[in-house]
């Protein structure tokens, strides 16, 4: 019995695109971000598929997008589960900071490492790596058991907290998973066999 897991990275938020680093800060979408969202729930429709249940992040950015996508497939009041353990990664000091000006403070190359390192979290945040430390058992314990029970499973979650999620899932390394690009409101969908391999992946690009 195969199940499906959809990842989606919430749409364009008001700090994407002031070019801040936003982590755990709590910030809406823009209108752009809303028809990015919907964008990605019209594929899923397309696709006629139906989920059984939604998980988000505590950060109203993931909640919105995940709500659009639902309200575009027909499932508004779908079970939606809201944990922190898929917040975005807390950037620390950083949070807040215009990215340009941080790297005025630190250097392009401090920042550089903060950002694209796998272990290296920048003053008072995560890491990736501490980041998947929370995604992943929550990963485990409580999404996968739907999936492998052949249901079908919404995840919309941060740019950070999905690399964490597709590492685990792809078997990518650390030093690949920081270079992977998610675009914003773009679903992907795992397809997983009984014993929680990937059958199968696709980006609804």
């Amino acid at each position: 019995m195969s199940g499906t897991l959809v990842l989606v990275r919430h749409g364009q938020s008001e700090w994407n695109l002031k070019n801040l680093f936003t982590g755990w800060r709590d910030v809406d979408l823009t209108d752009l971000g809303r028809e990015e969202a919907k964008a990605g729930g019209e594929r899923l429709k397309a696709r006629g598929l139906k989920f059984d249940i939604a998980f988000t992040s505590d950060l109203m950015r993931a909640q919105k997008t995940c709500q659009i996508i639902l309200d575009v497939v027909g499932q508004s009041d779908l079970e939606t589960i809201r944990n922190q353990a898929l917040n975005e990664r807390d950037y620390g000091d950083l949070s807040g900071l215009n990215k340009d000006d941080a790297r005025k403070k630190w250097g392009e190359e401090q920042v550089h490492i903060w950002r694209r390192s796998y272990d290296v979290p920048p003053p008072g945040g995560e890491s990736l790596k501490d980041t998947g430390a929370r995604v992943w058992p929550y990963y485990l314990h409580d999404l996968q058991p739907h999936v492998l029970r052949g249901e079908t499973v919404l995840v919309a979650a941060h740019g950070n907290s999905l690399r964490a999620l597709i590492m685990a899932l792809d078997g990518t390394s650390g030093e690949e998973i920081v270079n992977l690009e998610l675009a914003t409101g773009v679903p992907i969908i795992y397809k997983l066999n009984a014993d929680s391999t990937v059958a199968s992946k696709e980006v609804l690009a």
